[in-house]
């Protein structure tokens, strides 16, 4: 369960205090928007540990128990920290319950990154779980159905689609393909579904496709019979994830794939 959804089922028995970097100066441990969670007898998610976490933390569960405490604090991190990155950190308090977990979820979620996840195999399920912790908005796409598993976060959304190309036209603008089906047949599709989509509106920033050089000069040749151009070829990035790591067990393949997604700009 990742961050946001543990938060939302906390809330609907107990209430807490949701701390968030409102702005940073300098060298600081997490960017504005970081949040965490403070309970009464533990916290959720992370502004970035050390003595800042700890106050923060302090100074939390002092609004909990009613005390007038700032629901505003500013931090020098060297100077009355002691902590080497030498910012400076301004936090907000605030006190949420139950009642505020629509308004939370809708703020919390909305600068996750759209990503697309073609294929529930085991390296898609691998992926969608490390994605899933991630501030991610993944749509997990299969033209299988009822072989999605139950146990997902709210942040991957499960959608049979047959043929499964045709997802391709409805995905928000600005999302990131992962291609990764059962079969070659589809993943070429999907591949043709996005470049198609890339002619039209150029909105998809990375489409990457699983497998070796190998399989990618062979779909290059078909995607040209096709009718696509070189210029048009070099949009897809195939073998898929960060260099380096040789393990192909589904979950290496998932940690690379997925470090490569965040450097995408």
């Amino acid at each position: 369960m990742n961050a946001c959804n543990q938060l939302f089922e906390q809330l609907r028995t107990c209430c807490t205090v949701l701390v968030t970097v409102e702005s940073t100066q300098g060298s600081v441990p997490r960017d504005a928007g970081t949040w965490m969670a403070v309970f009464a007898d533990h916290t959720i998610a992370t502004i970035g540990g050390g003595k800042l976490e700890l106050d923060a933390i302090a100074h939390a569960r002092a609004l909990l128990n009613g005390d007038p405490v700032a629901l505003h604090c500013t931090y020098a991190l060297g100077p009355s920290l002691g902590q080497c990155c030498g910012g400076v950190v301004r936090l907000q308090y605030e006190p949420v319950s139950g009642a505020d977990i629509e308004a939370l979820r809708q703020r919390l979620l909305s600068d996750h990154v759209p990503v697309a996840l073609f294929g529930a195999g085991h390296v898609g399920l691998a992926l969608a779980r490390i994605l899933g912790t991630l501030p991610m908005d993944v749509h997990w796409i299969d033209s299988r159905d009822h072989i999605f598993p139950t146990d997902m976060p709210d942040t991957v959304h499960c959608e049979h689609s047959e043929p499964v190309h045709g997802a391709v036209g409805s995905l928000p603008p600005h999302t990131r393909v992962v291609i990764m089906s059962f079969s070659h047949a589809e993943d070429l599709d999907i591949v043709a579904a996005c470049l198609k989509r890339q002619r039209d509106r150029a909105d998809l920033p990375y489409v990457g496709l699983i497998g070796s050089k190998t399989k990618w000069a062979s779909f290059r040749q078909k995607l040209l019979v096709r009718g696509f151009a070189e210029a048009e070829l070099t949009r897809i990035t195939c073998p898929i994830g960060v260099a380096g790591i040789a393990d192909k067990r589904p979950q290496a393949i998932a940690v690379a794939v997925a470090a490569q997604l965040l450097q995408v700009v």
